[in-house]
């Protein structure tokens, strides 16, 4: 163990209650924000690898039929479920109104404004997944180092009451607390500056990823549209 890590852990071990109490406060932070952060990666990485397999597929696929049964197999893709959300509402849809018998335009409205809610749905369930978590990142960024000014603040407060009680001003006596406290902040930047670049990547990929939903589900629209319009032409 170097000499560095030996001052490190001697002077978080030897300060005041509060300021060990913002250090335990930190490391929780610290825990939770890594946390999220490989468990967000691990997910965004194969939603994007996923959903962009799913969409050479898709565009590979003869009837829509076909794309079902490959999206049934990329469960992990974003675009793969907001298909099969609107698959099965076309499907569900086309039955229960029996547009074989109905060669109406009516018919064909309400099943594209059916399709056209369920995937609005599916898009917002899909958002709301890629999100999560990722709230508590951008607070991790903003309060760790005002958590951790905090504890510095209130070390060298510490400190100075120490120095008036000693009578003695000298550096030999001030030096070790300023250091003391100033950890803290040193452990709530620590603990701010990761979390705020994984915030804004994982902000950009969800934006990125929100606009291939958006343009996929248009595409998908025009495709599930002409596709009723054949069996209303059958």
């Amino acid at each position: 163990m170097t000499t560095e890590s030996v001052g490190l852990l001697y002077m978080i071990t030897n300060a005041g209650p509060v300021v060990k109490f913002i250090m335990l406060l930190l490391l929780f932070f610290s825990i939770i924000s890594w946390s999220i952060i490989f468990i967000k990666f691990r997910y965004v990485r194969k939603s994007f690898k996923d959903s962009a397999d799913f969409t050479e597929v898709f565009w590979q696929c003869r009837t829509l039929a076909d794309a079902f049964s490959k999206a049934k197999m990329l469960r992990s893709s974003p675009l793969g479920r907001i298909f099969i959300a609107a698959y099965m509402e076309a499907s569900r849809t086309e039955n229960k109104e029996n547009l074989a018998s109905k060669k109406n335009s009516g018919s064909t409205f309400q099943t594209m404004g059916s399709v056209k809610r369920t995937l609005n749905r599916a898009i917002n369930v899909e958002n709301r997944r890629l999100t999560q978590l990722i709230s508590f990142l951008a607070t991790a960024g903003n309060t760790a180092p005002f958590i951790g000014l905090f504890g510095t603040v209130w070390g060298i407060m510490s400190t100075f009451q120490g120095i008036g009680l000693s009578g003695s001003a000298s550096l030999a006596v001030v030096a070790p607390g300023i250091s003391e406290a100033l950890v803290a902040t040193a452990a709530g930047l620590a603990v701010a500056i990761p979390a705020v670049i994984a915030y804004n990547y994982f902000n950009d990929r969800t934006r990125v990823l929100n606009s291939e939903l958006q343009s996929f589900s248009s595409d998908l629209l025009n495709i599930i549209e002409r596709d009723v319009l054949k069996k209303l032409e059958a």
